[in-house]
């Protein structure tokens, strides 16, 4: 049996991509305590190198803020949580689940909250042995060959295996630890660099399919838009839709009044995570339908919008967000064609007569 390599240096851990063991584990444990926001009168008390230290914290708690549960998020997690369970006596033909959705509607988030959740729960009834690994978090790579795959499992245990290895020996050595090491959730993230139209994409597509009989785990993946890429389409296609649930991830609708409420409580959950002193509570949800046609109800996009204009309300010293503030930060190119978009309709319905508005 090959080991896994010990952990690095505690000083290295925050280098730590979690893409691999040691980073999956401090995202996994993390605890966030938020500053405690101090009165003026205690701020002016603060000598330079605290107030340093001060605004550094709020500057670092803003560059992360909360992680709100979602309708997809809480999809996942449940569907995720049953999905474990009835698979746990499983010999074989496990049943796993498949995110896809344009990019920025909260696909990674929602499966690494799925794997955080599953191993905090396992933590907390104490089924977490010491050295299991219940969860591996790996992403595709580019142009991804079945022993590219094998390899990134074995990148994230820290599994050091010879570069003469082949693919068959390579794949045995994964799944042989993974089967020691109690692992019983694998997530596989950026499902589209896969492309099954090609002979190693079609391999690589199979690669996951040996992987998911071999490890008794319940396998999550996640991808852009991937039913557009051939993954169900022919003999292959058809084991893969028959054992996996597909859940589709999208921009939050601003149509209903429904639709309008939810994007309202998203909006009002990542408000209350502010920590800005002068920040007047309910400025965001009053910016409400601003803030849809702003980032196009992409979760993605409306969270770094949000995050980055509070950063920038504490470098400038404002400490609040305003409507002149958010309107300064380029977004994505997506949200930003939209908004330009909405803009020309809004010239459009103005001028109706002028075809040049």
């Amino acid at each position: 049996m090959i080991a896994p390599t010990p952990s690095g240096p505690a000083e290295e851990s925050e280098h730590n991509p979690l893409t691999s063991r040691e980073g999956w584990t401090e995202f996994a444990t993390e605890r966030i305590s938020p500053p405690v926001l101090l009165p003026p009168a205690r701020r002016q008390k603060l000598t330079e190198a605290e107030r340093g230290d001060y605004y550094a914290a709020l500057e670092d708690y803003h560059s992360q803020l909360v992680i709100v549960s979602t309708p997809t998020i809480r999809k996942v997690t449940t569907t995720g949580r049953k999905r474990i369970l009835l698979n746990r006596r499983q010999k074989s033909a496990r049943r796993g689940i498949i995110l896809s959705g344009l990019a920025g509607t909260g696909k990674t988030t929602a499966i690494t909250q799925l794997g955080k959740t599953h191993e905090q729960l396992l933590r907390h009834r104490g089924l977490h042995r010491s050295g299991a690994v219940p969860v591996v978090y790996v992403t595709v790579p580019p142009a991804a060959t079945p022993k590219m795959l094998a390899t990134e499992i074995a990148r994230f245990i820290g599994l050091q295996l010879p570069a003469r290895y082949s693919q068959v020996e390579v794949t045995n050595a994964v799944c042989d630890l993974l089967c020691t090491l109690g692992t019983d959730l694998v997530l596989i993230d950026e499902l589209h660099n896969l492309d099954p139209t090609t002979r190693v994409g079609a391999e690589a597509s199979d690669q996951i399919k040996y992987l998911s009989e071999r490890i008794p785990a319940t396998f999550v993946l996640a991808g852009v838009e991937v039913e557009g890429t051939g993954l169900f389409a022919g003999r292959r296609g058809g084991q893969i839709a028959g054992r996996y649930s597909f859940i589709t991830t999208n921009a939050f609708p601003h149509n209903t009044a429904t639709d309008k409420d939810a994007w309202q409580a998203l909006v009002a959950t990542m408000e209350d995570s502010l920590l800005l002193h002068a920040h007047r509570p309910g400025t965001l949800r009053k910016l409400g339908p601003y803030l849809h046609d702003r980032t196009g109800g992409m979760i993605g996009s409306l969270s770094h919008l949000i995050r980055e204009a509070a950063i920038d309300a504490l470098t400038d010293e404002t400490e609040k967000i305003t409507r002149k503030g958010l309107e300064a930060i380029d977004l994505d190119q997506a949200a930003e064609r939209h908004n330009a978009r909405r803009k020309q309709r809004k010239r459009r319905n103005q001028h109706p007569d002028n075809p040049a508005a």
